[in-house]
């Protein structure tokens, strides 16, 4: 049980492997009895759900769904290939078993925001707002640094302690560059990938984009993007917010990771757009 600092507010998280479509899913559910819709997240690719916990809670009384994809984490590899609408799938089986019947409101970070994206778009009246972090339109993206993103192909960043710090800067940017610190604390979280589990991912999403159907959005969406992101670089983030019908453009002072890094700072971000009453069809403002 966790004290949140919210009146009458007691949160519970519970941990658990469900079986869905022949995966067997690791999955957390943080549960805080609030009213409003839950947020369910899609994490990174290679990215274990602890991953996101300091994010998630500095949430507050938000309830949240997150899962470990199959070769990620605590969920077993699959035995095929899968495409980002299959995931998406799954998620939302997901959901109708943890008993969330209704809509909900989605959060995807870097690979994680085009499956968000996907699910957006299969299940429209499930995903009631959108939350892109550090992530693009897919293949038809303005790519990073091509030595960032070659080093994105294998995942051995997640089993050889002795890589990440010497890759770290110049994959992630932003305060990675001058706190090595933070660069371990962030590596002392990863939990290896299984190879097969990696490579179906980035298979995922290969050929994928959503770049033709961003217009047809109609879901309110909050797009946040570092300004020193080598593998994101911005201008994606500028071109989704110019494409989606309800987007908020909010920029961060920071790399990759600012959603570990900056956790505090942009859950209060991420917290109020959820909160906001603004109709669907309304312009809604951009941030810098």
């Amino acid at each position: 049980m966790e004290d949140t600092g919210y009146a009458n507010v007691t949160i519970a998280t519970e941990t658990s492997q469900i079986e869905i479509f022949g995966h067997s899913i690791r999955v957390s559910v943080r549960r805080t009895g609030r009213d409003g819709p839950p947020l369910l997240l899609f994490n990174g690719i290679g990215a274990n759900l602890e991953l996101l916990q300091p994010f998630i809670e500095a949430l507050g009384d938000i309830e949240t769904v997150v899962f470990d994809i199959p070769g990620a984490g605590a969920s077993p590899e699959p035995l095929l290939p899968y495409r980002l609408f299959d995931m998406a799938r799954l998620a939302n089986r997901l959901m109708t078993k943890l008993g969330y019947e209704g809509e909900f409101d989605v959060f995807g970070v870097s690979w994680g925001g085009a499956l968000a994206q996907q699910f957006a778009v299969q299940y429209r009246r499930r995903c009631r707002r959108l939350v892109l972090a550090a992530t693009s339109q897919g293949m038809l993206m303005v790519p990073g640094r091509f030595r960032s993103l070659l080093k994105m192909v294998s995942p051995r960043r997640f089993a050889d302690p002795n890589y990440l710090p010497t890759i770290g800067a110049e994959l992630y940017g932003g305060v990675m560059r001058d706190r090595p610190d933070l660069l371990a604390a962030h590596a002392a979280q990863l939990r290896s990938p299984k190879g097969r589990g990696y490579m179906y991912q980035i298979l995922a999403a290969c050929g994928w984009t959503s770049l033709w159907w961003l217009p047809s959005l109609r879901q309110p969406a909050l797009i946040l993007a570092g300004t020193d992101d080598p593998l994101m670089p911005v201008i994606n983030a500028k071109l989704m917010a110019s494409l989606i019908r309800n987007a908020r453009l909010h920029l961060v002072d920071d790399g990759h990771l600012f959603i570990a890094t900056r956790a505090a700072e942009i859950a209060l971000v991420v917290r109020a757009f959820l909160a906001d009453d603004t109709p669907q069809g309304s312009s809604l403002p951009f941030l810098a």
